[in-house]
């Protein structure tokens, strides 16, 4: 076994970059590069990319019978990228300002956003 001098040995602090990663049909992870979403909050210019999106529908009870939507629906919050540590959660949707078939502008209870889908 290797003995190591801690001294010579550097630590990373701080944010580090994040790189998206799928599994392709090998069970293999693979570098995904091109996100499909592009989510923009028009209040301040934040924006967010992601490869998946859902809209959830909370119960208002535990959160045990919340309900995913692949569809915008009012009554609803927009999650980039569900998994257990998701891109991005916006507040309740109260209303679908425009909608076409790849760009869609709503308002939540707090911003106004843009969700623009690259494929």
């Amino acid at each position: 076994m290797r003995k190591y001098d801690t001294n010579q040995i550097a630590a990373v602090t701080g944010t580090q970059p994040k790189i998206p990663l799928i599994l392709d049909e090998q069970g293999d992870f693979i570098v995904d590069s091109q996100y499909k979403y592009t989510l923009k909050r028009l209040d301040d210019g934040l924006t967010k990319q992601g490869s998946r999106v859902l809209y959830i529908e909370y119960d208002g009870k535990t959160g045990e019978d919340n309900k995913s939507h692949e569809k915008i629906k009012v009554g609803c919050s927009l999650m980039l990228d569900p998994r257990m540590n998701f891109t991005w959660l916006t507040t309740l949707i109260v209303e679908i300002v425009q909608q076409e078939d790849k760009y869609i502008k709503f308002k939540t209870e707090n911003s106004t956003y843009e969700l623009v889908q690259h494929f």
